[in-house]
C-alpha cells in the first residue's frame, strides 16, 4: 500500500505525516489559516433553530413541491 500524500490546504505543498506543523506545512501556513478562521473568513454553517423562520422554509419547501404536482398534471 503506497505512503498518502498530505497537502497543506494553504499553499497546496506536500507534507510529511511526522512534520510538527500538519495538516499545514509551515507556522507561515498555520498562522494564515488561523486568520482566515478569526476574520469570518471561514465559517461553520449550522441549521436553522428559529422556529418562526423554520415554518417559512417549511412552508415555502410545500408550495413547492405542490407547484411541481400542479405542473405535472398538466403535460397527461
Amino acid at each position: 500500500m503506497a505512503a498518502k500524500i498530505l497537502y497543506c490546504p494553504i499553499c497546496r505543498k506536500e507534507v510529511a505525516l511526522d512534520s510538527a506543523e500538519v495538516p499545514f506545512c509551515s507556522e507561515r501556513c498555520r498562522t494564515i489559516d488561523l486568520g482566515k478562521w478569526a476574520s469570518g473568513e471561514y465559517r461553520i454553517a449550522s441549521p436553522i433553530m428559529d422556529p418562526d423562520l423554520l415554518e417559512e422554509v417549511e412552508q415555502a419547501q410545500m408550495d413547492a413541491e405542490r407547484l411541481g404536482r400542479d405542473k405535472s398534471s398538466y403535460k397527461n
